[in-house]
């Protein structure tokens, strides 16, 4: 029987050791901390009973995807949950912007933007799982659907401050704006419609789902799932070379590339260390987790029945903040990312105390204490929201990296998103996932199809190395 051993847990790590394992193969995954989950994980970082994910939190491209969607992880425990109300963005006056599921609710909603929104959206709600076939694989390659990959690319390459002229009011505008910025990257800058474009539309197809009981039961899912297989997880094993691995017929790194490189030593070609060193990391999130006494009073109701609330103020204003921590700058008014899971999700809560999640952009390594800059955001929104917090977990953007040593400077998306980077991550090939050292693979979201907890990278780069072993 063949064997691989995949290193790191996160989602890709999982869904490569998945793949494999139901290929026949027999499947070690290693994980250097004593839970596995990557950037899928759930604790009580505040009060007894209050569940807090310590990372991603919301899923609109998780159940959008192929691989997911490809097993039946609720017989594993993997249950969605929906608010009534995917996201919101209030705006200054006590107004806000609303996204629901229904494309034609959320137009309607929009007013005179409305026709607009829905013109732009349709097409691509109609095409969204076409769309993923060729999106959710790397940039060189055949399409499956020319038409609509053409369709959206056209689009997609745009920046985000150019695709939003197409409305006119401060709502509409700024509920793109706010998806849009989930890039990490100043919206200025070209492709930074494609995030915009694509987690909207995600969103219209299948709403901002949560998992039933935090985020961990994706990774508990899958490795029921994996243990079903008889593959072996074994936690509290960190790897600092290939050379402490046993033999085995693959190698998955489910690693930043700097890391790989480090693992991989004397072993990897030159023109990939090279490459792999190269690989630039994107700006920082500092988050913080909030036991608080009741519900948020946010001052628009859409908030107030919103699993998540993109706290940032018009279109400009964003423009404006994700511009400065571009260069380095905290912003006085930064980017503000609630997720209130338990609105769907009531387990997480505890007694009438409910858990809040929520993280500012901040410069990359960004080492001050943003926690005040991310509640005045939110008390301005909702005033009396401070006098309610009951208590607080920070991490900052250094201790996102001790967290999970893949997000590099505090960069949870694995890799910054400028343009080339986006197109060649993580360096110039026709099979990205390969290092160049046989039988070894990178499966993180450093590699196509990038961030976001679908398992595709994993997927991909397992696929690859089963086509080399079959040969």
């Amino acid at each position: 029987m063949s064997t691989a051993v995949v290193v790191g847990s996160g989602p890709n790590g999982l869904a490569a050791a998945l793949t494999l394992a139901e290929a026949g193969l027999e499947v070690t995954v290693l994980e250097a901390k004593p839970v596995i989950g990557g950037g899928t994980r759930t604790s009580e970082l505040t009060l007894p009973g209050l569940l807090h994910d310590d990372c991603s939190a919301v899923h609109p491209m998780t159940v959008a995807s192929p691989f997911i969607q490809s097993h039946d992880l609720a017989r594993h425990g993997l249950r969605w949950a929906w608010p009534e109300v995917d996201m919101a963005h209030p705006l200054d006056g006590g107004r806000a912007a609303t996204l629901l599921h229904s494309l034609d609710a959320t137009s309607d909603l929009l007013g005179a933007d409305g026709p607009a929104w829905r013109r732009q959206f349709t097409p691509l709600v109609d095409h969204f799982d076409e769309l993923l076939q060729d999106l959710f694989r790397p940039m060189l390659h055949l399409p499956r659907h020319p038409v609509s990959l053409a369709r959206f690319g056209v689009q997609a390459l745009l920046p985000a401050t150019t695709l939003a002229h197409r409305w006119k009011s401060e709502e509409a505008r700024a509920l793109f704006g706010g998806v849009a910025a989930h890039a990490f990257y100043p919206l200025t800058m070209p492709s930074t419609s494609a995030v915009g474009l694509m987690i909207t539309a995600a969103g219209h197809r299948y709403g901002w789902p949560v998992a039933e009981g935090g985020s961990r039961a994706i990774s508990d899912a899958i490795a029921s799932r994996l243990s079903e297989l008889g593959a072996k997880i074994e936690p509290g094993i960190t790897v600092r070379s290939l050379n402490e691995l046993p033999p085995s017929d693959i190698v998955m790194l489910d690693t930043t590339p700097r890391a790989a490189a480090e693992i991989a030593g004397d072993r990897l070609p030159t023109r990939v260390r090279r490459a792999y060193q190269r690989y630039r990391h994107g700006p920082a999130a500092f988050k913080l987790d909030i036991a608080l006494d009741g519900d948020i009073p946010w001052t628009h109701p859409s908030c107030r029945r919103a699993g998540t609330v993109h706290v940032a103020g018009t279109f400009e204003d964003i423009v404006a903040a994700e511009k400065a921590v571009g260069r380095g700058i905290m912003p006085e008014r930064p980017f503000v990312l609630v997720g209130q899971q338990y609105l769907a999700d009531p387990s997480r809560s505890e007694n009438g105390k409910n858990p809040i999640w929520a993280y500012a952009h901040v410069p990359h390594g960004y080492g001050a204490n943003a926690t005040d800059a991310i509640v005045d955001q939110i008390e301005r929104f909702a005033p009396g929201f401070r006098d309610q917090i009951l208590a607080i977990h920070l991490r900052s953007a250094t201790d996102m990296e001790t967290y999970n040593p893949n997000y590099i400077g505090g960069d949870i998306l694995t890799g910054r998103n400028d343009p080339l980077q986006v197109v060649m991550r993580p360096r110039i090939s026709l099979d990205p996932y390969r290092t160049g050292i046989p039988g070894t693979y990178l499966c993180s979201a450093a590699t196509p199809p990038g961030t976001g907890v679908h398992g595709m990278c994993g997927y991909n780069a397992a696929t690859s190395a089963l086509k080399t072993l079959h040969r």
